[in-house]
């Protein structure tokens, strides 16, 4: 669909999914890491292009990263192996995995290569990256929780990915931001229950799977394109629901597990972390709003030397994706009601 799966794609795609399963399932933390090992070799050859300069440098960044954190990590699991009867140096420890396990996942205050890798690659590698690259990473991060580090973390990625995605005129960026910003929402839900995080992530690939699929389709990567290019009113509503979906606003299917996370805080007290939360998300959808406002109020309808003629197939497929949007968020409005 986004690119051509040829036999050596989806040898490395076979390879990344076998990674995974191989860390998850690890009955000891080397084997969780011989899996996260065996993940950023195969994912490398997926993005790197010889004929892409941006996607050789975003292999680069990508694979120097994430050798420093699974350094870190395995220096973190060697330690800990050795002062394991030591209690004072147990929560360290715990910080010191949790840390590198963020850097993996590109979660602040260790994000600051994910927006410039996201930046090089493809929208289907940039979809490998925010959903699947993150599963590893969250599942063993669940193993050893560090809750008074990990709330100041999830501070940190909702005001960072808010923030950030303000000033940004590329939409790879800003979803790297977004990313960011949902990657916070999904480690409180993992401190929750596994089950809750399950549907968030869900959810958040499901929501962004279509976003890339239409970026894609209409070969667009920054913001300014959305308003040049003439584009069908359903692909519009199709953008418009996703973004606010994404954004967390009700009625969307996007809310239901925002409002469940909500629920959650304010039931237990939390309320300065709501706040921000629930601020950070009003800051998302102002931004979301924007792009959208352009896009529909300043189309250029006369200017026809730059019109977009799609093919009948290309948006009867189109209009079904945004029909199963619409009818996700009639199905999240009984559920809220």
């Amino acid at each position: 669909m986004f690119f051509l799966f040829n036999s050596n794609k989806m040898f490395f795609l076979f390879i990344l999914f076998f990674s995974t399963m191989i860390s998850i399932s690890a009955n000891s933390w080397f084997g969780c890491w011989i899996g996260l090992e065996i993940n950023l070799l195969s994912f490398i050859p997926l993005i790197s292009n010889s004929n892409n300069l941006l996607s050789s440098e975003a292999s680069l960044k990508y694979f120097l990263t994430q050798s420093i954190a699974s350094m870190n990590f395995l220096f973190s699991i060697l330690i800990n192996m050795i002062l394991m009867k030591n209690f004072e140096m147990n929560n360290f420890m715990s910080i010191m995995i949790n840390s590198s396990l963020m850097m993996k996942m590109g979660s602040a205050p260790f994000h600051f290569w994910f927006p410039n890798i996201s930046e090089g690659l493809s929208w289907f590698n940039n979809f490998i990256l925010m959903t699947w690259q993150k599963i590893t990473p969250l599942i063993l991060l669940s193993y050893y929780l560090n809750f008074q580090f990990l709330y100041f973390i999830i501070i940190l990625n909702v005001m960072i990915g808010a923030i950030g995605g303000m000033n940004q005129t590329s939409l790879r960026k800003l979803m790297a931001f977004s990313s960011i910003n949902n990657l916070g929402w999904m480690i409180f839900t993992l401190m929750i229950s596994e089950n809750l995080w399950m549907f968030y992530f869900i959810m958040y690939s499901f929501l962004i799977s279509i976003m890339f699929f239409l970026f894609y389709m209409l070969n667009m990567f920054y913001i300014n394109q959305l308003f040049i290019n003439n584009m069908n009113f359903m692909i519009k509503l199709n953008l418009l629901i996703n973004f606010l979906s994404l954004g967390g606003l009700p009625p969307f299917l996007g809310f239901l597990p925002k409002w469940i996370v909500i629920n959650f805080l304010m039931m237990n007290k939390f309320f300065i972390l709501t706040f921000i939360m629930v601020m950070s998300s009003l800051i998302t959808i102002y931004f979301y709003t924007r792009i959208i406002y352009s896009s529909f109020m300043f189309n250029y309808i006369k200017m026809k030397w730059f019109k977009i003629n799609f093919k009948n197939n290309l948006l009867k497929f189109i209009n079904l994706f945004s029909m199963i949007s619409i009818m996700g968020m009639i199905f999240s409005t009984f559920l809220i009601i």
